[in-house]
């Protein structure tokens, strides 16, 4: 499975960005998929998860209220929705994909399957 991340960008604080992620070469729906996220100088972190079906998400607490992931079977894309940007969201973020019940989906171990990640910059 080949992930392409896209939507990133430099925004003002309290902007918005929409961030997608293409998947190819694999039966999208089958699996379970997250955003992460790696600020400078920092260990990369969970922001968000989703089931195969789009009907269950979890979301860092950071991020509650603010974000909102998604996907569309339909057309192999997950997405993640990001308003009231601060600049503490300042990060390279990552879309991963996982086979479900692999473990919790809060962890990197968890997802064998990475897009390149696209860069979010916040100014204050």
């Amino acid at each position: 499975v080949q992930l392409q991340a896209s939507g990133g960008g430099l925004v003002q604080a309290g902007g918005s960005l929409r961030l997608s992620c293409a998947a190819s070469g694999g039966t999208f729906g089958t699996y379970a998929a997250g955003w992460f996220r790696q600020p400078p100088g920092k260990e990369r972190e969970v922001v968000s998860t989703i089931n195969r079906n789009g009907n269950s998400a979890s979301y860092a607490d950071s991020v509650k209220g603010r974000f909102t992931i998604s996907r569309d079977n339909a057309k192999n894309t997950l997405y993640l929705q990001m308003n009231s940007l601060k600049p503490e969201d300042t990060a390279l973020y990552y879309c991963a994909l996982r086979m479900p019940y692999s473990g919790s989906g809060y962890y990197t171990a968890d997802y064998p399957y990475w897009g390149q990640g696209t860069l979010v910059t916040v100014s204050s």
